[in-house]
């Protein structure tokens, strides 16, 4: 369906169900470069299991228009205006990189109107190297390369996909090219810039999960687990041998551990 929200044109996926308020609702926050196809089957799961699901393309990305937002928290009050936009009163959020980012701020700042939290593929500090933010500020083709490797795990790699016909390194690639200049590296930045999550965890009183591939070159699993000690009671899944694109190389795991 398509919204308006700050003034802006924005796409969000539903699942294919339209978006019901009176069930409860799951906002699906994609990570940086990234829009709403990364929940292709996780949004279907949702919707078709009594949920009002919404996986939108933040702005700048996918089919939604505007500027990328130039930071976590601008994303995190983003994504209270999207509830507001379509009346939802509180969600459960799940994010995956940038994603987890911006629903742990969220969750933070905004208490009242977060239920859970999944943080998929996370870290208190997400530091972008130097090689990667100056490929990505050039909008060279490397940033693009840099991303999807060290995005994927072994596995993934050399195929692996449970979909016939389908190769992840390539789908992952041409996700990010269609990436409108400079989305990458405001995304990029905003990640690297992000410095509150541990003061933000701290602040967490809701269910929270975290969900972290074993062999995770950009967000190392241990530096998730020392994110998911700062709040309490959290619940950590490690998905053996997984990298970082938990939901294209371990969709089936993620989903268990998502209704988990």
């Amino acid at each position: 369906m398509k919204l308006t929200i700050n003034g802006h044109e924005t796409f969000v996926a539903t699942g294919g169900k339209e978006f019901d308020p009176a069930l409860p609702a799951v906002v699906l926050l994609h990570g940086a470069g990234f829009d709403h196809t990364a929940w292709a089957l996780h949004s279907r799961w949702f919707a078709h299991h009594g949920f009002g699901v919404l996986a939108p393309d933040l702005p700048g990305h996918g089919r939604s228009r505007g500027p990328a937002l130039p930071g976590i928290a601008e994303m995190a009050d983003w994504t209270i205006a999207l509830l507001d936009a379509v009346r939802a009163p509180k969600a459960h959020l799940i994010g995956h990189s940038m994603g987890s980012l911006i629903a742990l701020d969220t969750a933070a700042r905004h208490p009242a109107r977060v239920t859970a939290l999944s943080l998929i593929g996370t870290a208190a500090t997400m530091t972008v190297g130097p090689d990667l933010l100056k490929a990505a500020e050039a909008d060279d083709e490397a940033a693009i390369d840099m991303v999807s490797i060290w995005g994927l795990g072994f596995r993934a790699e050399l195929g692996g996909s449970l979909a016939p016909g389908l190769w992840m390194h390539g789908e992952a690639q041409s996700t990010l090219q269609r990436c409108a200049p400079g989305v990458l590296f405001s995304d990029l930045s905003a990640c690297n810039a992000y410095a509150d999550a541990l003061s933000a965890a701290a602040k967490i009183s809701v269910p929270t999960t975290f969900i972290l591939g074993e062999r995770d070159m950009m967000t190392p699993a241990k530096a998730g687990k020392a994110l998911a000690a700062a709040i309490r009671h959290a619940r950590t899944v490690v998905l053996p041998g997984a990298g970082h694109m938990l939901m294209a190389e371990r969709p089936d795991e993620l989903l268990a551990a998502l209704r988990g």
